[in-house]
This record gives C-alpha cells, structure tokens and sequence, in this order.
C-alpha cells in the first residue's frame, strides 16, 4: 500500500534547491545530481520519524558508492548541538540540513512527518510519501520506475 502512494508521480524540479547542512555550510542539491535522491523532511520528536532513521541510514549504506543517497532535512527549530547529539545517538551519518518548520518546500507539499521525495538522477521529482518509508520500499520504486516518455510529432 505504501508503494503504491510513493509511486504518485510528480513533476518539480529539484535542481535549483539551495541546502544548509547542520554546520552552517550552504549547498544546492544539483550539486548530487546523477544519483537518485531520497529527500526525507523529519524532526526530533517525530516517533515515525525516528523509526524510519535506521531504514534510511540502511539504505543510504547501501547505495551511496553507487547509484543513491539519502539527504535529511530536519524540519524544526532546534539548537545545533542538540541536532548533532541527536544524530550520534542514532547513529545517522547521511547528510543533515536544517529548515525551519514549513509545509511547503521546492519539492513540494509537506503535509505532515515524516516526508519523503524521491528525486531521479536527472534532477526531477518522481514520487512522494507521507508517513515511514523503508529500505526495500525505495529499492522496489526505484527498480521499477519508468521514466515518463515523451514524444514530439
């Protein structure tokens, strides 16, 4: 059923999405394109969130020297050492950035957390899930995705 919700295809753009990671150093996510991108939007003191972490970081291991990467984006107002303490103690070592609460983002709507948004090696936004994804939930989608193709006459 959770597959079936990821598999919602959408058409953002993510190339221009500037980032802030959790020591203060800008980045755009072009700068990851040609990898699939799996953009989970979560907070501290989200439950769900935190269940997912090791399904994240799981997959992340699994996919970063090749052909994916996961990129967290903390959607809260917390304090840096705080954040970071967080991390060790979960022991989640994808990349972090920090945002301000928001329902909205580059990607699209962020109606509750945790979101996630995968995003294809072309840069575009191919799906969405709203609650916990996991590891073999992304391996299937990104198995079995079809790009859209598009014929000019």
């Amino acid at each position: 059923m959770l597959l079936v919700t990821l598999a919602i295809p959408l058409t953002a753009s993510a190339i221009d999405m500037p980032l802030q990671d959790i020591h203060g150093n800008r980045v755009n996510i072009s700068s990851y394109q040609g990898k699939w991108l799996v953009v989970n939007y979560w907070a501290t003191w989200c439950p769900p969130c935190i269940i997912e972490m090791p399904e994240l970081q799981s997959f992340h291991d699994a996919h970063v020297d090749n052909d994916a990467m996961v990129l967290g984006i903390n959607n809260e107002l917390i304090g840096k050492q705080r954040l970071q303490d967080f991390l060790e103690d979960y022991f989640i070592t994808y990349p972090i950035f920090t945002s301000k609460p928001a329902q909205q983002s580059e990607l699209g709507l962020i109606p509750g957390l945790p979101t996630t948004f995968l995003v294809s090696p072309q840069g575009d936004v191919v799906a969405r899930q709203v609650g916990p994804v996991t590891r073999d939930m992304i391996e299937q989608f990104i198995q079995n995705w079809q790009p859209q193709l598009t014929t000019s006459q």
